[in-house]
């Protein structure tokens, strides 16, 4: 699938901790979507978990195939709902990219990768998934709201063989990444990539689409307390 070049990016947006910095957060937004637009509600998480910074980069804008190239904020570019088809690797890889120099800004502050975890939104999530899954960095976990992890990226993950912490979050009624995609990906995480189940956290919310609620955004903060304390 051909991508047009991808202009650059503001800078992201920062959560800062209220208490002495021991971890970082690197959200990742969904498609069309603005970073700022989280920040109220990433802000109930970070109320539990004083001691973590939260960074919030911003997708470029960039024509998007599936809303008739439509210019919108995008890591890159999909081609349908439930986002099966196509597979943009150039905007992939630069997007990857972009989150690994984040991480390694991170570590060169002083921040160890494994108190670093990735955590993203719908195709946030799936970039998360894709670049904690093929990092060579040791990080302290990854979490999916809402998201998928494109077939074509898989195969660098069975050679990394990645077995640092997942949180998986999705909503029953998900017309947009159907539950079942987010249950085909954790099969593939237990049974292709062999990661141990304990490893694994996969919470399902009845009732909820694409989208969280309060409830899935306890559930991560719980879960991201356990992972950064540890």
């Amino acid at each position: 699938m051909a991508t047009q070049e991808r202009p650059s990016s503001p800078e992201p947006v920062v959560i800062a901790p209220t208490a002495e910095h021991t971890a970082t957060v690197i959200f990742v937004h969904g498609l069309g979507q603005l970073n700022s637009s989280w920040v109220p509600t990433l802000r109930r998480v970070a109320e539990r978990l004083s001691g973590v910074k939260w960074v919030l980069p911003q997708a470029p804008d960039a024509p998007v195939t599936f809303s008739q190239e439509r210019r919108s904020p995008s890591w890159f570019n999909i081609v349908s709902l439930p986002p099966c088809n196509g597979y943009d690797e150039a905007g992939v890889s630069a997007s990857v990219a972009r989150l690994e120099n984040l991480i390694i800004s991170e570590v060169r502050q002083g921040t160890p990768s494994t108190k670093i975890v990735l955590v993203g939104f719908s195709q946030g999530a799936s970039l998360s998934l894709m670049t904690a899954l093929t990092t060579l960095h040791e990080l302290g976990g990854v979490a999916s709201l809402s998201g998928w992890i494109p077939q074509q990226s898989r195969q660098a993950m069975q050679q990394i063989e990645p077995s640092l912490p997942v949180f998986w979050a999705h909503g029953t009624v998900d017309d947009e990444v159907p539950l079942s995609y987010g249950e085909e990906c954790v099969s593939f995480l237990r049974n292709t990539l062999r990661m141990p189940s304990d490893n694994i956290s996969f919470k399902t919310y009845e009732g909820l689409g694409h989208d969280v609620n309060e409830t899935a955004l306890n559930d991560l903060a719980a879960w991201l307390s356990t992972v950064l304390s540890s």
